[in-house]
Parts: C-alpha cells; structure tokens; sequence
C-alpha cells in the first residue's frame, strides 16, 4: 500500500459537524477513485451527533425524538461527540474488495493503540469493533440486588435497557462487569475506495449511548479509555499513537482481493 497521508480536521474547541465531515470524505473519496490523491485518513472530533447506518432499527432510536443523521455506511446506530476519535481511511483496495479484511486491520490498530496505554482489549466472534471483555456471567454482580437468574434480559429477547434503569444502561456495562466496545466500526466501499471508519471512546460521557441501543446491541455496553484504566486520558494523548498503529497496519498491509469460489462444474 502507498504510504498514507493524515488530515487532522478539528478537535476540542474546534470540532467538525458531521456533515462537513461527510461532504470531505465525498470529496476525497472521489480525488482517491481518480488518483489525484494518496490514501488518506481523517482524524477528527465531532460535536455530539447521532448517526444510523443502513441496519438500523426503529426500535434502536431516541425514544425522545431525538435527531439522528441517516448515513450510507454499514452497521447501525451510534453516537459521536466529545472525547471521541473518529477516523476516516479513505484506501483504494484491490477488487474485488475484501471488507472484512478491511474491517479486521482497523480492529487491529486499535487493539495495539488501547495496548500501549496499558488496556488489554480484543475482538469479539461475530461482532465488529474493539471490545473489553467482561467477567464469565457466573461472576458478575447481581443487578439491583436480584439474582442473575431473575436478569429479564435472558428472557426477553426485546428488552430495552432505555426504560429499565440506571443499572441497565449501556454506559454503566463495566460496573456490571460486562462485555463493553471501545471502538465501533461501520464502514462503506464504493468504486473500490472505502468511507467512514472508526470511533474510539478516549474519555466521552457515555451517558449519551443511554439514549440509544448502541449499534443494535442489548446485551453489552460502551467503554472508554479514560474509564477503564482509572486515569486522565485524552485525545491529545491518543492521537500521535493512533497515527502509528494505522500508519503500521495499513502501510504494512499485504492487499489482496477477496477470494471468489468457483462454482463446481455441472
């Protein structure tokens, strides 16, 4: 892969609505499809905005009315906003384009990144992103003092942690001891060149993922740096690292296009 260019938008006091984000990344995107520009990553900070990629649910909304932005990428709903690192790889990929691959070297420059700052964090089967894994449900807390075995969630397959309490909200998953994302991926490839990216929770107030089911998920939550290691960490501090480990993983890459099977012969 050529060698990648960084773009930081705008961060802190300056953040970058979101459709002055998208409007960038169509632009680049099509100086990309022509080879008028190197593969490029957007770095950026948004203002608190929620956005639905094309799975998402009606059930999976506000339940307030809350606006939410309807965007072209996979996945579902999330939310952006301060003490969040967004990034936008705009790469040309060999075709036909192998997404998963994609998907899985943005995962891995994340893992090395939350590494670095002293946070084991990992993949989950089945389930894009980057996760801290969650105690074995045996030995996880009771919930508002009640056994696990009355838990309505391995009951209830629609149960909606938004009309249930504090104790049920996505944001509050580490003190349930629960599997929690640190970073979502959603993602979209047109003409061979991919769009939108990733989001790393540094140190946001995850209260705002309460409003919502985080990427269609009912029964994990949101984490972040800050949170998870006990300490001040910040987007400043997060940055320069990012920059390396998706620098490393995507210049280092060995592209190649996504196998097709061939049909037997009749």
């Amino acid at each position: 892969m050529s060698e990648l260019r960084f773009v930081r938008m705008g961060f802190g006091a300056e953040p970058v609505e979101y459709q002055e984000a998208w409007d960038e990344q169509r632009r680049v995107h099509a100086a990309r499809f022509a080879d008028e520009v190197p593969d490029t990553v957007l770095l950026l900070e948004h203002p608190p905005v929620y956005t639905a990629g094309r799975r998402t649910a009606e059930s999976e909304r506000p339940l307030d009315g809350t606006p939410v932005i309807d965007v072209d990428r996979g996945g579902k709903i999330t939310w952006h906003g301060p003490g969040q690192l967004v990034g936008y790889p705009i790469q040309k990929l060999p075709r036909p384009v192998d997404v998963v691959a994609h998907v899985r070297r943005l995962e891995e420059a994340l893992i090395r990144t939350c590494a670095e700052f002293g946070l084991e964090t990992t993949r989950v089967e089945g389930r894009s992103g980057v996760w801290v894994l969650g105690d074995p449900v045996e030995r996880r807390p009771a919930l508002g003092g009640l056994s696990l075995d009355f838990d309505p969630r391995l009951t209830d397959d629609e149960f909606d942690p938004r009309m249930n309490g504090p104790e049920y909200a996505p944001s509050n998953a580490g003190q349930r001891r629960e599997d929690r994302k640190i970073a979502a991926i959603g993602i979209r490839v047109a003409k061979g060149v991919t769009m939108h990216g990733f989001a790393l929770n540094v140190n946001p107030d995850n209260k705002w993922f309460d409003r919502i089911i985080p990427c269609g998920i009912r029964d994990a939550g949101v984490a972040s740096l800050a949170n998870e290691l006990g300490r001040d960490v910040t987007i400043e501090d997060v940055l320069p690292v990012a920059e390396r480990h998706l620098r490393d993983v995507l210049e280092n890459a060995d592209l190649k296009p996504r196998e097709i099977e061939k049909a037997p012969a009749a």
